[in-house]
């Protein structure tokens, strides 16, 4: 079984919901953003994360202060890379997966902030 399962019903989700994917797994120094995608005129930074069980806590307890602030230094990086400009509209969400990837549960958190 593939390790990014999760990204990738993610990403099937984020389709079906209309969103454009613009870029998987974006990394930098000292960053990386899961999924970059398109809502309207809104770019959406997206965390997937995925947790077999939540014995070791669930899936958005895994997103500390520290993991948005590396988050949001990315997302600036990749729209001056992208767009010669960091104003644009924009916000993070998370995408939460708990289970197998045959019997899962998806969560879809907007705007998620510090």
């Amino acid at each position: 079984m593939s390790r990014h399962w999760g990204e990738e019903t993610a990403k099937r989700y984020l389709l079906t919901k209309g969103y454009l994917i613009l870029k998987e797994n974006y990394a930098i120094r000292g960053g990386e953003i899961d999924l970059i995608a398109q809502q309207n005129e809104v770019i959406v930074f997206i965390e997937v994360k995925q947790r077999k069980q939540n014995s070791h806590g669930n899936a958005a307890e895994s997103i500390s202060p520290q993991k948005l602030k590396r988050l949001t230094n990315t997302a600036l990086h990749y729209l001056i890379s992208t767009y010669g400009r960091d104003d644009l509209a924009m916000r993070f969400d998370a995408i939460l997966i708990s289970g197998t990837k045959e019997r899962h549960r998806l969560e879809h958190l907007k705007n998620i902030s510090l």
